[in-house]
């Protein structure tokens, strides 16, 4: 009884001298809302929706339910059989224009076997839930639908409509946001803010070094490299075979070093981050645009995996297909590369310099896909951008909100198109290993987080569409 009694205090007592929304909640309640988050969460995981197939008609069905329960105005759209996307509202006074939480109910693929508990069990074990998705997103999925429910329940009042959209598809090819956005433009509401999957709280030694917030991605120009030779016998070797031409062809790739450059948002990230560094370090993070030009420095750069993939286009090998059988050389090999350009760079001119570093008449090089979106970007002198520097300031003290280029792709890049101001942030902090276990074996988020986070998210919906 003790133990609880000292929770709720902890959850009601203030940690930063302003206070927020959710301070002015009863403590009871508060621990109801956190029991809610939990149960969601376990419930939300055991739904399977990896994609291939996707089947996230299961998802918006589960959604469906609590909204329809909440009294909350819902529609769930089918997109392709199976498959379905939710849209949500709370509605304003119109006074200024919505803001949109947007997540995406499909999970990648897992392998059972490699895991410590079954994928879609949502097993909690020493205070982390296991399953595929508590990373990528359904974590965040669970955070943005409590938001919204604590938002009726406690009945705020609001100056911006607030909007919950769970998309199909966004692992593979994205349909279930192209469809909404090509059908039914209308229920974005012309939207000014978006916030979705994407950021980073990086807990070290349990206190939080910062928040990063993804104000911008990079664009994925997957690439196949064909080889072709004459096929044969395995036990007579043929120098220049299809697998042997495409060996040499990707070691000449992979040992090219693309030119590193300096976006603005990467120098606002190290600006602010040069603090956290130790000082041989600071000054070159502080002045990033000279410092890249050392080439000591640049070599160590180079080798940071956290770093080094804001300053220049990265390629991955990731597939390689050739025979079915040992014993035979095939006239035919691949190889798969995934490719992920800054904002700004032209594809058709990264194409043709890994023509040209292929130089092989008999090694192709193509594009995987016809359609290719430009990377883009979103401000940070906007009234989001400094609600979450403010609400961070409470429930992660002394943490820097860093603007960061996000490694990979999100939705937010096909938002942006529109004019809305789009964000990757994550109400969660997590330790390297927790954030490292997304699309990975055993992924997990602890149960405190799961407690806690809708809380951080109530707090920054309620000062940025709170009526004033």
């Amino acid at each position: 009884m003790l133990k609880r009694c000292l929770v709720l205090l902890l959850l009601a007592a203030p940690a930063f001298a302003q206070q927020f929304s959710s301070d002015r909640i009863a403590p009871e309640k508060l621990a109801a809302y956190s029991d809610l988050a939990e149960r969601w969460m376990v419930e939300y995981i055991q739904v399977d929706t990896t994609n291939p197939p996707g089947n996230e008609a299961r998802a918006a069905a589960f959604f469906k339910r609590i909204l329809d329960a909440e009294g909350i105005e819902n529609k769930v759209l089918e997109v392709a059989p199976g498959r379905a996307d939710v849209w949500a509202r709370l509605p304003g006074t119109g006074k200024q224009r919505p803001l949109i939480l947007l997540s995406h109910e499909d999970v990648v693929s897992s392998v059972a076997s490699r895991w410590k508990h079954p994928p879609f069990s949502a097993a909690i074990e020493d205070g982390e839930l296991y399953g595929r998705g508590t990373q990528d997103m359904k974590g965040e999925a669970i955070a943005q639908l409590l938001a919204l429910v604590m938002l009726k329940r406690e009945r705020v009042s609001l100056d911006r409509d607030i909007i919950f959209l769970a998309t199909a598809d966004e692992e593979v090819d994205g349909i279930g946001t192209d469809w909404l956005i090509r059908n039914h433009p209308e229920l974005l509401g012309n939207a000014e803010f978006l916030i979705t999957e994407g950021g980073e709280n990086l807990e070290e030694n349990g206190k939080v070094r910062y928040v990063g917030l993804d104000v911008a991605e990079k664009s994925p120009f997957w690439l196949v490299l064909t080889a072709h030779g004459r096929p044969g016998h395995g036990s007579r070797p043929i120098a220049d075979s299809a697998p042997n031409r495409l060996v040499r062809a990707l070691d000449r790739v992979l040992g090219w070093h693309p030119d590193m450059k300096v976006l603005p948002v990467v120098e606002q990230f190290m600006q602010r981050v040069a603090a956290e560094q130790p000082p041989e370090l600071a000054n070159k993070f502080r002045n990033i645009r000279q410092s890249i030009r050392d080439p000591k420095f640049r070599f160590w750069l180079e080798r940071q995996e956290g770093l080094a993939y804001m300053f220049r286009n990265t390629i991955s090998l990731t597939m390689l297909e050739g025979s079915q059988q040992t014993n035979v050389i095939p006239s035919v090999a691949t190889a798969h590369l995934d490719v992920r350009l800054l904002p700004g760079e032209k594809p058709d001119e990264f194409l043709a310099t890994i023509r040209k570093i292929v130089a092989d008449s008999e090694v192709t090089v193509e594009p995987e896909s016809s359609e290719f979106r430009i990377a883009n970007q979103s401000g940070i002198d906007n009234q989001l951008f400094h609600t979450i520097e403010q609400v961070s300031a409470r429930y992660f003290p002394g943490a820097p909100v860093l603007p960061r280029l996000n490694n990979g792709y999100t939705e937010n890049q096909r938002f942006r198109q529109l004019g809305i101001v789009s964000y990757g942030f994550s109400p969660y902090q997590n330790t390297a290993g927790e954030t490292a276990s997304e699309h990975g074996d055993n992924e997990r988020i602890r149960v405190e987080q799961v407690r806690r986070g809708y809380r951080v998210l109530f707090d920054v919906l309620t000062t940025i569409a709170g009526a004033k």
